[in-house]
């Protein structure tokens, strides 16, 4: 996600994330969101039926319809949304039945099966009433639990490195519905796996993201990695970049270019976190960038990404620099660009460093090659060049961090 030219922390919940008063209006069930209105077309209902995964969303229609209270509807929400996050990491990593043809690293059925779930609880109208707030409060904990942001949990005990990975859900799907992320399936594929290391055993720990800007103005990576990074032994954001080409992207910035969002919507700002007048314009990875570049990681080559644009000290128009941001300067774009990869990774390595951990953690982003169809195919879900290119940007990813690991 690199933003226009190359497609690529708030410590408080917001009212969509609080629990609600008892006390507040019941209103009426919005409209399903751009995002879940999609669900309808071909590519995405073949990918749910291939998969199994089209159970899942009537699954849980039932469970709200057999629910008598606000409380029974926040644990069928809690407990579906957590188990179609195992689910999708038991069949990424070869585990239950396959639930069909459709491959098993395939990161799609989870993102539309949640969108199925989330249109379900949107549209829902139980007898007792709903509040908006009671409907938010639902919503997030779906889009937590299905998301494994809440199941980020390490082994105890001396010995073991604990690596925490972040993936996306697919994006541009106006422009091809089929489209899949290798982040998304990244991350899937490694939750929970260990990974031997020079130094011994490493464990991976994951989570997903969406790909909105208002969950992370409203804090959601924050929330989310919070817990986690002054535990961790080293952390790397995940999205898809370039075509061809792995990037450890060097600097980030503190801008969102105004690309559209899953749901149509674009943001063109200064990247809004807490404490704004502390806030600086870029950050840096502290991953062993030149271990990563000069190890052989995969077919894929890896690039240390050291591009930014910005408007510099004193001028008025964006200007690119190769070899990074000049004193001074305002961001533009980071190496990532200037979409929701570049700011996952500016909202990380800036909690990493007000939390006092840039000179003990690594951490940064890694750009992963754009998962691509087989030559001719512009109809098709699947094909055995897609899968395959799929894998190999998994594997590679897990090789980079065993590098970044082993050198850090």
């Amino acid at each position: 996600m690199l933003g226009l030219a190359l497609l690529s922390g708030f410590a408080t919940p917001t009212a969509a994330s609080a629990t609600p008063t008892a006390g507040s209006a019941a209103s009426a069930a919005p409209s399903p969101t751009v995002e879940e209105q999609r669900l309808d077309r071909a590519a995405p209902q073949e990918i749910l039926r291939r998969s199994g995964f089209d159970a899942l969303a009537p699954r849980l229609a039932r469970a709200l319809d057999s629910a008598r209270s606000y409380g029974e509807a926040r644990r069928a929400v809690a407990g579906e949304g957590a188990r179609l996050w195992q689910r999708a990491v038991d069949r990424a990593q070869g585990r239950g039945p396959s639930g069909g043809d459709v491959s098993r690293d395939d990161d799609r059925p989870l993102y539309w099966a949640r969108l199925g779930m989330t249109r379900e609880v949107r549209t829902w109208k139980p007898a007792f009433g709903l509040t908006d707030g009671q409907r938010a409060a639902l919503l997030d904990e779906l889009e937590r639990t299905s998301r494994g942001q809440d199941a980020i949990r390490y082994p105890r005990g001396k010995g073991l490195k604990r690596i925490l990975l972040t993936g996306f859900d697919p994006f541009t799907l106006d422009r091809d519905i089929r489209i899949s992320n290798p982040s998304g399936a990244t991350a899937l594929a490694l939750d929970g796996t260990v990974i031997e290391t020079a130094d011994g055993p490493a464990r991976i720990e994951t989570a997903v993201f969406p790909v909105r800007w208002q969950d992370f103005t409203e804090g959601t990576v924050e929330r989310t990695l919070r817990p986690h990074l002054p535990k961790v032994d080293l952390f790397t954001t995940v999205s898809q970049g370039r075509v061809g080409r792995f990037d450890i992207e060097r600097t980030n910035g503190a801008w969102r270019g105004g690309f559209a969002d899953n749901d149509t919507v674009g943001r063109t700002e200064t990247v809004p976190v807490s404490d704004p007048a502390s806030q600086p314009q870029w950050t840096t990875t502290t991953l062993p960038h030149a271990a990563i570049v000069a190890a052989r990681t995969g077919r894929f080559p890896v690039y240390d990404n050291t591009s930014v644009t910005e408007i510099p000290a004193g001028g008025s128009q964006p200007v690119v620099r190769p070899d990074g941001p000049t004193p001074g300067s305002t961001a533009r774009a980071g190496g990532g660009g200037d979409y929701l990869s570049n700011e996952i990774a500016y909202r990380a390595t800036l909690l990493r460093d007000r939390l006092g951990l840039h000179d003990t953690l690594p951490g940064g982003h890694v750009h992963t090659p754009v998962l691509q169809f087989g030559t001719g195919n512009t109809t098709e879900i699947t094909d055995p060049e897609f899968v395959r290119n799929r894998l190999d940007i998994i594997a590679q990813v897990r090789t980079i961090l065993k590098v970044a690991a082993e050198t850090s």
